[in-house]
């Protein structure tokens, strides 16, 4: 696959363990992780539900943790991994946070903003452009959010009888 780094499989996993936790949680599992030099300085998974707020992205939160991390809002030397294509909301952050490299893991063919529905992290027309490496163990990240919406589906249909 065009743009794997040593290191990236690794960092995605660490990526998937978030997506876990959101899944306890009762969250769409969506984790996310901003790695600078070799170390993880941001963690974040989907906390929409739990917080009431829609901009409880695992990408937004990763992101604003890796800022307090940094004392900064510019992580020009950071990769963002994440197990689904970032939406439009995330893929903006990705360009105002000037992360210059971002790797997931399943395309998101309804809401995707890194290739599916739009190219935003690499638009000419802004000031900042990423580096996308796209469907890094796709397979694994896409059978955890199948398996979640399984599961609410069948636990819909249990309370609709």
């Amino acid at each position: 696959m065009i743009g794997i780094r040593p290191g990236d499989e690794r960092f995605l996993e660490s990526a998937l363990q978030e997506a876990r936790a959101a899944a306890d949680e009762g969250e769409v599992p969506v984790g996310a992780v901003v790695v600078s030099g070799d170390r993880i300085v941001g963690r974040g998974h989907n906390r929409v539900e739990s917080t009431q707020d829609p901009t409880a992205h695992a990408e937004i939160l990763a992101i604003g943790a890796a800022c307090q991390t940094l004392k900064s809002w510019r992580l020009d030397d950071a990769t963002l991994y994440v197990t689904l294509e970032p939406c439009h909301m995330c893929a903006g952050a990705i360009v105002l946070a000037r992360i210059p490299r971002l790797v997931y893991g399943a395309r998101d063919p309804k809401a995707g903003a890194c290739g599916s529905l739009a190219l935003v992290p690499q638009d000419l027309r802004l000031n900042h452009r990423a580096e996308i490496v796209p469907g890094l163990m796709a397979e694994e990240c896409g059978a955890m959010l199948e398996e979640f919406f399984r599961l609410k589906r069948r636990d819909r249909n249990h309370l609709e009888k």
